[in-house]
């Protein structure tokens, strides 16, 4: 690969003036034509002739329809019913870190149910001073908290385990999402029921058919946790708990309880299904660790990648991602275009934040040769994500949960991208 496909930056302005005075033979990533008028330009468009749709066309507003193929997907084969399956955000066509709430990912157990504010309660009871019940309107009331946390389901990128798998990020890194969820401390309502000496778990359920419940730890439980019925400013959506759903930071999704309708105090964990014969880590000898809660480091290139192919040609090339941790916040990621041979640090669009998405870019100028692109993240524990092969060396290939290795795609020099396995 040239040194310009290796990722050195290029200057902007010499690429469009070199464009320029080629004329239009010479122009590439959409620059101005200057040999040729465009109409685009010199001619009056429809949008222009006209009255547009007035402030009330839309309610409750909604994407321009040139934006629809920007939607959660399913995988069909995956499960035998939508009612206990999940979808996946399109992380290959989002910028930025905050997901719309309209395409963040789902996941159910026994499908997303629809329960009124006024029919809302939720019980803290166990080894607590006293049993309390709260209505929406009560939870309303307490100091409020806003606070900006990525959700990853353990099964994230779950499929490539064995191999490379599904064809595009969206399908292997999009279960997952990034929002500001607005609530209040779990703390606080624990401290108001009044925790007994004797509590050391609290064991939390929803309120759908399949209750889904967990335990955690009351130290976490009293840290961070929050009681969320707002995401993105406005009220949770129907499949992410509306009302009121858990938010429990870095730790896998499963644990962030939808329609949460009790949480029970208790001097052990309760060993539910999911925390038993699901969301375990199967080792090569057939031991399942357990209570492996916490997401490690983990990133991904959005873009290009085979849902967002390089269509523009040879010439400046964003290479861009996305860059996560369960134990701090990402401090670094490292971009390599051969395969993990030679690496370079990304940019960081801003300062990594706790247990949040961290948005990287790599300006290069690309000359049309193949590239193996892969990153990899560094996280504020001293963390950094390991191969496939490293991450084999210690789990085998009997998980499903966890898998955080370094992705790769492999870019053709057409601009088309493919899921390969470089480890």
């Amino acid at each position: 690969m040239s040194d310009d496909a290796k990722g050195l930056t290029p200057s902007r302005r010499q690429f469009l003036t070199g464009a320029a005075a080629a004329g239009a033979g010479a122009v590439a990533a959409g620059a101005a034509k200057a040999a040729t008028p465009d109409p685009l330009i010199t001619e009056v468009q429809d949008w222009a002739s006209g009255l547009g749709e007035g402030v009330d066309a839309t309610p409750y507003g909604l994407p321009i329809q040139y934006e629809s193929d920007v939607v959660r997907r399913n995988v069909e084969w995956l499960t035998a019913d939508t009612i206990s399956s999940i979808n996946f955000t399109p992380i290959h066509a989002l910028d930025g870190t905050i997901t719309p709430q309209g395409c963040a990912f789902e996941r159910h157990h026994s499908g997303a149910i629809e329960l009124r504010k006024e029919d809302y309660r939720l019980m803290i009871n166990g080894l607590v001073d006293t049993t309390l019940v709260f209505t929406y309107a009560d939870l309303e009331r307490f100091p409020r908290e806003n606070r900006v946390y990525f959700c990853e389901c353990a099964a994230n990128s779950g499929m490539e385990w064995a191999g490379a798998q599904l064809n595009g990020a969206q399908f292997t890194h999009g279960m997952i999402h990034n929002m500001e969820y607005s609530g209040v401390s779990l703390r606080t309502l624990l401290e108001e029921a009044g925790v007994s000496p004797k509590g050391k778990w609290v064991y939390v359920e929803g309120a759908d058919a399949s209750s889904n419940g967990r335990s955690i730890p009351l130290e976490k439980a009293m840290d961070d946790v929050l009681v969320a019925f707002k995401a993105n400013g406005e009220a949770l959506r129907k499949e992410h708990g509306y009302p009121v759903r858990l938010v429990v930071p870095g730790w896998e999704g499963n644990m962030w309880i939808k329609w949460l309708r009790r949480i029970e105090v208790t001097d052990q964990a309760i060993e539910s299904r999911e925390e038993t014969s699901k969301y375990t880590d199967t080792l090569e000898n057939g031991v399942s660790r357990k209570w492996t809660w916490e997401m490690d480091a983990k990133s991904v290139v959005t873009s290009p990648s085979p849902q967002s192919p390089i269509k523009h040609g040879k010439g400046p090339l964003v290479i861009t991602g996305l860059a996560w941790s369960g134990r701090g916040a990402i401090t670094g990621v490292d971009v390599s275009v051969d395969g993990g041979k030679n690496w370079q640090e990304a940019r960081l669009a801003a300062p990594g934040t706790d247990r949040a998405l961290s948005r990287f870019y790599l300006d290069v100028n690309w000359d049309g040769s193949e590239m193996l692109l892969q990153s990899r993240a560094r996280d504020s524990s001293g963390y950094v994500q390991p191969t496939k092969a490293q991450l084999r060396a210690v789990r085998g290939l009997n998980s499903i949960y966890h898998n955080n290795a370094i992705q790769t795609w492999w870019v053709k020099a057409n601009g088309e991208a493919e899921n390969v396995e470089v480890s």
